[in-house]
């Protein structure tokens, strides 16, 4: 492509906006070269936040449905940022309608809908990626190359959690978050996430053991008026059953050989957004936390005793993502998610482009392992192999 590039996302909550930063800096950041981005249309069923989400990134109109987004002719590339359940009818339509598609996690409901999706985008022969952002973390990228430099040996055990407590309180009104089958609530909404971060840092995952869901809070009050992400808004007397999972927790086996433990909950009192992981190999371990996306720590051998431990390490422009990525691009500066959401707007924009600068967002086909590897969770835990402990 060698025209500008006309871009829409669907969804304007939380999420959708962060799309909707991510294409307005795209072109600020790393080389010249990317075509010009028109910002065209946000779409969402709330005709009000659509608007004042098109408002503030300033894209050209608001939309009340997706399907003008389909049937739009100044629309060339889409992010697709509304509930899982609607992944799979939005994305066959678009790619149907020759559009390029950057879908939120998870990729869809079940891996039947993923691979409908993948038979739809190869069949339109159009870009069609998936957002997992975290993998643009310049601290994660970081402990990334870290562990393929081999410095370190062989990985062993990586364990990792991300704990929210945006469903902690249990007057947090009833939303499609909470609605569905087993897995598609922390699992889904977290875990996707986690398990990508894993896999980016250790390889593909081979074999779930040792899993288990479990449901809280019970049930939640009906909002009396739209629910924009985690929000809180008026609720009536009336409430509805939580459907899904609160809390997960399993351990995971690499194909190459590692293990990890892994948890994910959207109950988790004082923990707002805590994704961290460990990460141990056979001659040093590496730590990150997201609430320091902008720094690791690793531990290696070689130290006197009475020196060695972990170190703290301040990604700079030696690191992913850093040079040329931030308008003050030097070590020390900082970085944030909403950041990430830039560079993955960038990636996927250079594909749509013809362009080959950043790694490529993952496919649809890593989409539906990652679905694969959730519904390894739930059969796990449904198997329910608990053992008693004591007479």
């Amino acid at each position: 492509m060698n025209h500008d590039i006309g871009v829409a996302v669907i969804g304007a909550g939380m999420a959708g906006r962060a799309h909707a930063h991510g294409y307005r800096s795209a072109g600020t950041v790393f080389s010249p070269g990317l075509p010009p981005v028109r910002l065209v249309a946000i779409a969402d069923i709330n005709e009000d936040l659509a608007a004042d989400t098109a408002r503030r990134y300033g894209f050209a109109r608001g939309e009340n449905s997706w399907q003008a987004v389909v049937k739009a002719d100044d629309i060339d590339a889409v992010s697709v940022v509304v509930a899982n359940h609607l992944h799979r009818e939005i994305v066959e339509e678009l790619a149907a309608a020759g559009k390029h598609v950057l879908c939120e996690k998870p990729l869809a409901p079940t891996s039947t809908d993923a691979r409908a999706m993948i038979d739809a985008v190869e069949a339109a022969g159009i870009v069609a990626r998936v957002g997992f952002t975290f993998r643009r973390t310049p601290g994660i990228s970081a402990v990334r190359d870290q562990i393929r430099s081999g410095r370190l040996g062989r990985a062993l055990h990586v364990s990792g959690q991300y704990w929210t407590d945006y469903g902690n309180d249990p007057q947090a009104p009833m939303s499609w978050r909470y609605r569905g089958e087993a897995g598609s609530g922390a699992l889904a909404d977290l875990g996707s996430h986690l398990a990508d971060v894993a896999e980016f840092l250790l390889g593909p995952v081979e074999s779930v053991t040792g899993a288990a869901l479990s449901t809280v809070v019970a049930d939640r009050p009906v909002p009396l008026r739209h629910v924009v992400g985690h929000a809180h808004v008026e609720v009536g007397d009336r409430r509805e059953r939580v459907e899904n999972d609160d809390w997960a927790s399993f351990s995971v086996h690499f194909a190459g050989g590692a293990t990890g433990d892994l948890s994910v909950s959207r109950v988790a009192f004082g923990h707002p957004n805590s994704l961290k992981f460990e990460v141990f190999c056979e001659h040093g371990a590496l730590t990150f936390d997201v609430s320091r996306p902008g720094e690791f720590q690793i531990a290696t051998g070689g130290l006197p005793g009475n020196a060695n431990g972990f170190r703290r390490v301040i990604v700079g422009v030696e690191h992913p993502y850093v040079a040329g990525g931030l308008a003050m691009d030097a070590t020390g500066i900082g970085t944030g998610h909403n950041d990430s959401f830039v560079y993955q707007a960038r990636a996927f924009l250079d594909e749509v482009a013809g362009r080959h600068e950043l790694p490529r967002n993952a496919s649809f086909a890593e989409g539906l392992h990652n679905l694969q590897v959730k519904e390894a969770v739930v059969d796990a835990a449904t198997r329910d192999d608990r053992t008693p402990v004591g007479p």
